[in-house]
């Protein structure tokens, strides 16, 4: 898929949760296609941050030529991008990667598991699900229900299950424990995002009940392309790959540490 670098102009930023903002960038002319799954390249607005920040593609709106980001504040690349103010531009590097399979593979009962800010690519991939009438179901976990964003959001596309550590929504616990999910509906295929050790136990999950599972890892990306080789990922059937170039969305049977 081709890449573009382009100049968008901040439509909207707010934050969205107690550490993560909403960055919504909107483009002249019209966006070029993208997958979900896929990431974009922010340049960040401070003379003191010399990389780019990698985002994963939270939203497109085609109509208005809208792109969201979902971006969590860690540092000082970050909450520069969060401390963007309308009207200002933000040029970008996308779309990068590869996304989640859902164009070329039938699926009727898609199951996307979130955790964290791994919601993040989430959103799009539902969004593409009912666009082609399909209501996909969303379980997400965090340590609180403060820390799963944009529940409103997701739910007007799929229905919304939760787990959280404290118990302060949805069932205690996490996202594979989710018994009453889990254990009453069948799914013929699974997407998730989020830290390593969720997407360990999600995979194991889906393995040992004979459902096809994709993930999506978080890495550190430095440039998007392949050339820094920070992000490798030791692969069953290539050995060493770039997350950024090869991935970040890869079937599970193709990951080392799944094997």
């Amino acid at each position: 898929m081709k890449k573009f670098q382009l100049d968008l102009i901040v439509a909207d930023n707010r934050m969205a949760g107690p550490s993560a903002t909403l960055l919504t960038l909107q483009y002249p002319g019209e966006l070029p296609d993208m997958v979900a799954g896929q990431f974009a390249e922010l340049q960040v607005p401070s003379a003191k941050v010399l990389l780019r920040r990698p985002i994963s593609i939270h939203s497109i709106d085609r109509k208005n030529n809208l792109i969201e980001f979902l971006i969590q504040i860690v540092g000082e690349g970050t909450q520069s991008l969060a401390d963007i103010k309308a009207g200002e531009k933000v040029n970008v590097l996308l779309p990068l990667g590869n996304g989640f399979s859902y164009r070329s593979t039938h699926v009727a009962k898609p199951l996307l598991i979130g955790g964290g800010v791994g919601v993040a690519p989430l959103l799009f991939l539902g969004q593409e699900f009912a666009e082609h009438g399909i209501r996909p179901t969303f379980l997400f976990g965090g340590r609180t229900e403060a820390l799963i964003l944009r529940k409103e959001e997701f739910q007007k596309y799929g229905d919304l299950f939760m787990t959280t550590e404290d118990g302060s929504a949805g069932e205690k616990g996490f996202v594979t424990n989710h018994s009453l999910l889990l254990d009453s509906e069948h799914f013929d295929r699974i997407y998730a995002c989020g830290p390593t050790p969720m997407l360990k136990a999600v995979a194991h999950w889906a393995k040992e009940h004979e459902i096809a599972c994709e993930v999506s890892l978080e890495h550190r990306m430095a440039c998007g392309i392949g050339a820094c080789l920070c992000c490798v990922e030791d692969t069953a059937d290539q050995g060493n790959v770039c997350v950024c170039k090869e991935g970040p969305v890869f079937e599970i049977e193709r990951l080392k540490w799944f094997n």
